[in-house]
């Protein structure tokens, strides 16, 4: 076992230092870049490296060379005609559509949902018609992404996850320091909701229909009465949609407000009988 571990963190070294190489190269050696680049795009598909990683602290790390080695993989593409029948495809011949089998154990429900290549979807994943996951997501066992949702690029997701109909999970390449948006385990994120620019969901929190978050956006805590500016939501929160009132005098003569997600309680056992899955969609 620990002969393994050794052994995959010198593979993952190795191809760290290989990306690195063509990375800066202006003109690239391209039989040699394409077959950096292929040994990267399986390492993602099969989630041996990721864009971030969580550490023991539970802080997130960026990998910024997995996401050099995804730009890389831009630079070195050719558009390509990829159509099926009537069906019109063109695109990047270095990003096909993802490769998936019955052993995969990922249900993916025919619609027109279609998943890129350099994702990484678990054993227990279910994809709702139609939805997309592009190249350097990692969508963890038991999550459900739903019909008009999107998992963006690099975008980190946990376990038993329901991202609902029409969310949007954005991505982030670039800069390639930057961290991507990371939902994790047992998040729960609404209708039509949007999460973007390297925000935080936390363990098990509950984000309502139409709730809207990128890495800048203050949070305001009705329960502890504090705002939070990290673009961070705390484990178990409960976020709504709201609003707080523009304090110049012409916003005040107006009545005027902008938005402002809430937290209004922390998840107790109504909202855990609120956001359960039915074991039957699984």
């Amino acid at each position: 076992m620990a002969g393994g571990h050794e052994e995959a963190l010198l593979m993952t070294a190795d191809l760290k230092r290989r990306i690195g190489h063509y990375a800066t190269q202006w003109q690239l050696d391209t039989a040699g870049a394409e077959a950096v680049f292929g040994d990267l795009l399986r390492a993602l598909d099969s989630g041996a490296v990721r864009a971030a990683e969580r550490e023991s602290d539970g802080r997130w790390k960026t990998n910024a060379w997995v996401k050099e080695g995804i730009l890389l993989g831009f630079r070195l593409g050719r558009l390509t005609d990829r159509s099926v029948g009537p069906l019109p495809y063109f695109d990047k011949h270095t990003y096909p559509v993802k490769s998936l089998t019955l052993g995969d154990g990922v249900r993916l429900v025919p619609g027109g949902s279609a998943v890129r290549a350099g994702s990484y979807l678990a054993s227990g994943v279910v994809c709702m018609p139609p939805m997309y996951i592009n190249t350097g997501a990692f969508v963890d066992e038991g999550t459900m992404i739903d019909s008009h949702a999107l998992v963006g690029s690099c975008a980190q997701i946990g376990k038993r996850v329901h991202v609902s109909a029409a969310a949007q999970i954005g991505g982030v390449i670039e800069p390639v320091g930057a961290l991507p948006v990371i939902v994790e385990d047992d998040v729960f994120i609404g209708g039509g909701a949007g999460v973007y620019e390297g925000t935080i969901v936390r363990r098990s929190a509950v984000l309502a229909a139409g709730v809207v978050l990128t890495g800048s956006t203050r949070i305001y805590d009705l329960v502890h009465g504090t705002t939070i500016e990290t673009g961070e939501v705390p484990e178990m929160a409960v976020v709504v949609p709201g609003s707080r009132a523009v304090t110049s005098e012409y916003g005040r003569a107006l009545g005027l407000g902008v938005y402002a997600p809430i937290i209004v309680k922390y998840r107790d056992e109504k909202t855990d009988a609120t956001v359960a899955l039915e074991a039957a969609l699984r």
